[in-house]
């Protein structure tokens, strides 16, 4: 499982003309599955990406995390984190997870930000979308957990 994390000051995704999802502060989050993950990695990951303390204090050092500074999170589901760019000119994603595997890992990954009380907004998985972020920073993270990997 993969995660590009920006901090941004407002972030929201469009599809067609549509708006979708929309935050202010906290987190746009541009995730992807491979086939072998499972809900330990997806857990896992909400866990680390609530927990980070990427947030300014009083004195501008990052200590403070999401609930801490009442922030949002806007999932957007982005197979091409697994895009395999080694051989030729063509990107491969091989690696990705099919939509059968990788919807109701989104799914999961989404109910556990709710479960932790933040408010979360998202993308529509599969389709053509529009992200407009807003990096606040910037601060930009990737941050990854392979499957059956130590904590």
């Amino acid at each position: 499982m993969r995660v590009v994390l920006q901090r941004v000051t407002r972030a929201s995704v469009r599809v067609d003309d549509r708006l979708v999802g929309e935050i202010g502060h906290g987190y746009c989050l541009l995730v992807g599955f491979t086939e072998d993950d499972t809900v330990e990695e997806v857990r896992w990951m909400a866990d680390k990406v609530a927990g980070l303390r990427v947030f300014g204090d009083e004195e501008g050092k990052m200590n403070r995390a999401l609930l801490d500074v009442g922030g949002g999170v806007l999932v957007v589901s982005q197979f091409t984190l697994y895009g395999d760019t080694a051989k030729g000119r063509r990107p491969s994603f091989v690696r990705a997870a099919r939509p059968e595997v990788a919807i109701p890992l989104y799914d999961r990954f989404v109910h556990e930000f709710r479960q932790r009380g933040l408010t979360v907004a998202t993308g529509e998985f599969g389709a053509m979308m529009r992200v407009t972020i807003e990096n606040d920073g910037p601060v930009t993270l990737l941050l990854e957990r392979v499957p059956g990997e130590p904590t």
